[in-house]
Formats: C-alpha cells, sequence, structure tokens
C-alpha cells in the first residue's frame, strides 16, 4: 500500500471513529499510534507518541492555559459578569437597540475573560437574552445576537483556541492573540453597525427601555459603571504589561488569574463553592486541551513521516494546476463543511496536520492563517442546518423561541462575518499589523 493511501485510511478511520461518538482526542491519539507501530515497529511506534508527550510538557507557553481558564471562571463564577450588563443596561437603556448592543460589548469582555465561544454562549444565554426578551425585544434579533457575540470567544484574547493553533503550527500564541484584536473588534463593531441599522429601520425590534428603568441618581449609574469596568482593568493590568514587554506572556497570565481572584475576595465573592467551581473547571479544559494537543502532534508526526503533506500539495499545484488562493478558499470552504458535526478544537486537530504545512508551502503567513481558521470554524459553528452553535442555542434558550426562529436569527450575520472573513483575507494586515508592531518594538 503506498503511503498516500496510508494516509486516506488513517483520515477516513478517524473520521468514522469521531462519528460513533468517541472523544476527539481518543480516536486521533489512537489512530495515530497504531499507524505508528504498524509502520515503524515497537521503537519508531512508541518513540512518536513519547517525543510527542516530551515536546508538549516542554512547551512553556501553556502554562497560560489554565491560568487565563481560572480567571474566566472566577469572573464568571463570582457573577462580576453580571455587574457589565447592569452596566449595559442602566447607560444604553436609552438608545435604540441599546441592550442589544451591551449584550455585544459584554460578549467581547467576556471573551477577553475567558477565552471560550462556550463560555460567552451560556453567560448571554443567561443574562442577556431574559432580560432582553422581557423587555420585548424582537427573539429572532436577540437570538442572533447573542450567537453572533458569542462567536469573539475564540478571536478576541486570551483564546484559548489559539493556544492550540499556536501548539500544532509551532507559531508564537503572544503574536497570535495579537492578531486576533482588529479582527476581533472589527467583527464586533459591524455586529453594531448591523443592530443599529436595523433598529433605525424598525423601532420594534429594539425599543427604548422606560425612563423610570433608566432614571437612576447618577451616584448608582457611577457605582454601576465602576462595577462594570473591573474586568476591563482585570484584562488591562494583565495586557498592558505584555504589550510593553515589561512581563512574558506566562507572567501576564499568572497576573490576570491573581488579579481576578483578588477582586472577586475583596467584592466579598470568594465563597468556597465559587473556589471549588473555578479550579473543578480549569482542571478539566485543560486536561481536555493537553489530550488534544498531545494526540494532534502525535498524529501530525506519523503524517509528516509519510510525507502526506508534499503529496496533498503535489496533488493540488501540480496535477490540479490549482493556484495558492484557489487552494486556500477550498481549504476554508471544508471547514464550513466540517463545521456542522464538529467543534472547533475537533476541526483544528483532524485538518492541521494536513493544513498548516500545506499553508506555509504555499507561502502565506501562520499568524494570519490562524485568524482566518478562526473566523472561519465561528461561520460554521452558525451555519444552518447543522451548526454546533445552533443546537447549544436552542438547549439554553427558553421554549418560546424555535429551532426555526433560531436559523432565521443567525443568517444576517453570518453574511457579517463573511464580510469580515473577505476583509482579512483581502488586506492581512489587518490581523498581522499588531503583532509586527509590538514585537517589532
Amino acid at each position: 500500500m503506498s503511503y498516500e493511501m496510508i494516509a486516506i485510511f488513517m483520515f477516513a478511520t478517524m473520521m468514522a471513529m469521531l462519528m460513533t461518538g468517541q472523544r476527539v482526542f481518543g480516536a486521533i491519539g489512537l489512530v495515530a499510534v497504531v499507524a505508528a507501530l504498524v509502520l515503524w515497529g515497537d521503537r519508531g511506534g512508541y518513540d512518536i507518541a513519547f517525543s510527542s508527550a516530551m515536546k508538549l510538557m516542554k512547551w512553556y507557553p501553556l502554562l497560560t492555559l489554565p491560568m487565563f481558564i481560572f480567571m474566566g471562571y472566577v469572573l464568571s463564577e463570582s457573577k462580576i459578569a453580571d455587574d457589565l450588563y447592569k452596566m449595559f443596561h442602566v447607560w444604553m437603556g436609552g438608545v435604540q437597540g441599546g441592550l442589544a448592543i451591551g449584550t455585544i460589548g459584554l460578549m467581547v469582555l467576556i471573551s477577553a475573560m475567558n477565552g471560550l465561544s462556550v463560555a460567552g454562549m451560556a453567560i448571554g444565554a443567561t443574562i442577556a437574552l431574559p432580560e432582553l426578551l422581557k423587555r420585548n425585544y424582537d427573539k429572532r434579533m436577540v437570538t442572533g445576537v447573542i450567537q453572533a457575540g458569542s462567536s469573539l470567544g475564540i478571536l478576541v484574547p486570551p483564546s484559548v483556541v489559539l493556544v492550540l493553533y499556536a501548539m500544532i503550527a509551532r507559531q508564537p500564541v503572544g503574536q497570535l492573540w495579537l492578531a486576533g484584536v482588529l479582527p476581533g473588534l472589527m467583527m464586533a463593531a459591524m455586529f453594531i453597525i448591523y443592530i443599529v441599522i436595523r433598529c433605525r429601520l424598525n423601532p420594534d425590534l429594539g425599543p427604548v427601555l422606560p425612563k423610570e428603568e433608566r432614571d437612576l441618581p447618577m451616584s448608582e449609574k457611577l457605582a454601576l459603571l465602576r462595577a462594570g469596568l473591573l474586568p476591563i482593568v482585570i484584562f488591562a493590568t494583565m495586557m498592558v504589561p505584555f504589550v510593553n514587554g515589561w512581563t512574558s506572556l506566562v507572567e501576564s497570565s499568572a497576573i490576570g488569574a491573581i488579579t481576578a481572584f483578588a477582586a472577586a475576595v475583596l467584592k466579598g465573592r470568594m465563597t468556597r463553592e465559587v473556589f471549588e467551581t473555578s479550579v473543578k473547571q480549569t482542571l478539566g479544559i485543560s486536561c481536555m486541551f493537553m489530550w488534544i494537543i498531545l494526540a494532534a502532534l502525535a498524529f501530525g508526526a506519523v503524517f509528516d513521516g509519510l510525507g502526506a503533506v508534499k503529496a496533498i500539495e503535489s496533488l493540488f499545484t501540480e496535477k490540479l494546476g490549482l493556484s495558492p488562493w484557489m487552494i486556500l478558499i477550498l481549504m476554508q470552504l471544508s471547514f464550513i463543511i466540517m463545521g456542522t458535526f464538529l467543534d472547533d478544537t475537533a476541526m483544528l486537530v483532524i485538518v492541521a496536520p494536513l493544513y498548516v504545512p500545506l499553508v506555509q508551502a504555499l507561502g502565506f503567513d501562520l499568524i494570519w492563517y490562524g485568524v482566518l481558521y478562526t473566523i472561519t470554524t465561528q461561520i460554521a459553528y452558525m451555519t444552518p442546518p447543522f451548526g454546533y452553535n445552533l443546537f447549544l442555542m436552542r438547549a439554553m434558550a427558553p421554549k418560546e423561541i424555535t429551532l426555526k426562529d433560531i436559523y432565521g436569527s443567525i443568517l444576517p450575520f453570518v453574511l457579517v462575518m463573511v464580510f469580515a472573513l473577505t476583509l482579512v483575507m483581502a488586506f492581512p494586515g489587518i490581523a498581522t499589523w499588531l503583532p509586527d508592531y509590538v514585537y517589532g518594538k
């Protein structure tokens, strides 16, 4: 059997195992280790898995992963995130569609606290959605706002998924996080512009809050503003020293975790239950990502040994005669198709051994491509009929919001995201300018 057929057989076996409901790291890791043992015997097969494990354990930036996850859960479980929405409620309620705009702002800040899109979806669905529906906001509008806003979770730093991409693509985590800042803020601004235009054209979609709900003494408004801005202060305390080169990325992540913990203690919200929940969730998610990275490294090592990447590059460029940009677009389309039944981490570890070396061989920047990947997977998450986020939203939404409402709510935001993706593809500087500026100083 040729190496190309072995690679195809490995890929097909892995997909079949995933279809049966096996855990991502189990399916990928098992296929990698069994293939290594069959191809190179006991010594070679064991060496591949062992060397991948050692590479993972020696990767110093991986320490940022539990730090940022812990920071996010402390802020979430201690209800500091709730203060954000109260602030937006009072300060933005007098604007047409103001609460929907405030929800996008909430999602951006939640993304900066946690780095996981699921966290943004959960907080948006439990905090923002009931409030918006109670105040007669259109259910399709608000459902789309929460899903679109949660998509920023894996793009705005500290993105946990970009840590995974950095490990697989062997790129600096700090540069990838900085590369996601401007595209993430650009996408949030585009969502806000869309909300403003829609609510101007049809005021019933986002009515202004009654004056009695907004007419608070200035002292109370300022108190809400201080409480709501606390997460921004925590994020600035963490990121400003890193951007200025005063601390390393790992040191900044430790500052963020300690600052969030101290804020919860000072506000009297660091109970035993909050601490235990935050630690357990941090441990669970960190271990899951480490297993996934380990499996992906082993799988990638086998693919490298087979020369599968060079074979695929030859197929696209020589036999089919496709240009680098055509190949890149086809790769992005494949993410959208896979996103109908896989989450972002699964998509990355399945195709990264093929796509990352191929992108580099085609002459594209891997930092820029990391941003393209995150945007594309989030589009895939929200694309009917089987987008991952659609069913997650259905599970969290009240009964009056049907799956038909959820499908109808997301299409305008998907078009906005496609436009944002097109801009980043056409103008790579949107993603690369900030890391080039910071790391070039």
